[in-house]
C-alpha cells in the first residue's frame, strides 16, 4: 500500500528526492513518516509530517538539509534530501500512521510500511 522510490547512488553534497505513493488507504487521514536503517544499525526516525501538512518534524542530524512534504491530492509524500553525507547511507522507508493527533517518531506507532529504497552516498 506504500511504494517508496527515488533512491540511488549520489556523491557527498548531492541531492535526492524520495517519493512514497500510497494506495488503498485514506492517505489524507494518515500522518506520514520517513525512517532509515543503515548497515548494522537499528531503524531510526528521519522525518514526519502531519496528515494536514501543517506540521513537520525532523531528527537533529537532518535538520536544515532534509524537507518532508506531501500532496494529498496525489496520495504522495516526499523527502527532499540535500547536502547528503556518507552517514546518510541507508535504506529509507516511508510509513503511515492513522492518527489525527500526535505525530509519532517511533516505528512501532506506524501502521503501514513501504518496501524501502536504498540511498548510497559516496565520499
Amino acid at each position: 500500500q506504500l511504494q517508496a522510490s527515488g533512491g540511488g547512488l549520489v556523491q557527498a553534497g548531492g541531492s535526492l528526492r524520495l517519493s512514497c505513493q500510497a494506495s488503498g488507504l485514506r492517505f489524507s487521514m494518515h500522518n506520514m513518516g520517513w525512517f532509515r536503517q543503515g548497515p548494522g544499525k537499528e531503524r531510526e526516525f528521519v522525518a514526519a509530517i502531519r496528515w494536514s501538512g501543517g506540521s513537520t518534524y525532523y531528527t537533529d542530524s537532518v535538520k536544515g538539509r532534509f524537507t518532508i512534504s506531501r500532496d494529498n491530492a496525489k496520495n504522495t509524500a516526499y523527502l527532499q534530501m540535500n547536502s547528503l553525507k556518507p552517514d546518510d547511507t541507508a535504506v529509507y522507508y516511508c510509513a503511515a500512521d492513522w492518527s489525527l493527533t500526535v505525530v509519532a517518531t517511533t516505528p512501532r506507532e506506524y501502521d503501514y510500511w513501504g518496501q524501502g529504497t536504498l540511498v548510497t552516498v559516496s565520499s
